[in-house]
């Protein structure tokens, strides 16, 4: 489960590394309890890169104050530290939470992607990401 304010890693080589979660666009909130959308694997969210390669577009500046004006970036998570229930009743749960960025239309802007990914992106239908991803978990 991720939310506002998570930093996660990049999956893919588009040249950021880091990024800080902003907004959850598609994601889910606690019934009855308090309004926070929280995000899992497929659900698409937007974040500012925190952390970059020196020579990508994601990079503004090298000084330290530069670091708030990176680029706000359309992502779709693919790995999530919290299991993740599953119809047939088992979880699946990666050691960190890792996030592909994507065009508006949902296709991913690298063309490589380090790393497993869930299979529920299948469901979601991220087909390009499934089909770049080395393995499907």
């Amino acid at each position: 489960m991720l939310q506002a304010q998570s930093t996660v890693d990049v999956a893919d080589n588009t040249g950021a590394k880091r990024v800080q979660i902003i907004r959850v666009l598609r994601g889910s909130t606690a019934r009855g309890k308090y309004t926070r959308r929280t995000a899992s694997v497929g659900d698409l969210v937007i974040g500012a890169v925190k952390k970059a390669l020196p020579n990508s577009e994601y990079m503004i500046g090298p000084t330290r104050k530069d670091r708030g004006s990176r680029r706000r970036v359309r992502c779709v998570v693919v790995r999530t530290a919290a299991p993740v229930r599953r119809p047939d009743g088992s979880y699946v749960r990666f050691d960190r939470s890792a996030v592909v960025l994507v065009d508006p239309e949902g296709n991913p802007k690298g063309t490589r992607i380090f790393g497993a990914v869930a299979r529920e992106l299948r469901e979601k239908g991220y087909m390009k990401i499934i089909s770049l991803a080395s393995e499907v978990v």
